[in-house]
């Protein structure tokens, strides 16, 4: 009888023997070995993804910060240029308003 358990025994052995998982990937199975080419493919892929992310995110900073600046700078120009246009405007406005008065003045002095 006891030659019975010890058979069953390593009967059982072996049995769990041929279910342990292989670490070595030459005796994987066909699918076991297509799976890992996908996970390292997939984490290549995120990689690749996170680095483009990052590049495209540098360069749209850079050309935000560009625009910004070429704003400020046209918005300075615009305003050098209204400040003359001011300028100018209140010349002529100057220069009618004497006119005007010269214009008075002659009318007064015909009256007298």
């Amino acid at each position: 009888m006891m030659i019975r358990y010890v058979a069953v025994g390593l009967t059982a052995l072996a049995l769990l023997g041929g279910c342990q998982k292989k670490s070595d990937p030459s005796e994987a199975g066909p699918a076991e070995r297509a799976g890992r080419k996908l996970d390292q493919a997939t984490e290549q892929a995120g990689q690749k993804l996170d680095n483009a992310t990052q590049q495209a995110s540098q360069q749209l900073s850079d050309a935000a910060k560009e625009t910004s600046q070429k704003l400020d700078h046209a918005s300075d120009k615009a305003g050098e240029k209204l400040n003359e246009a001011t300028k100018e405007a209140g010349r002529k406005l100057e220069r009618a308003g004497e006119k005007m008065q010269t214009a008075a003045e002659e009318r007064e002095a015909a009256k007298k």
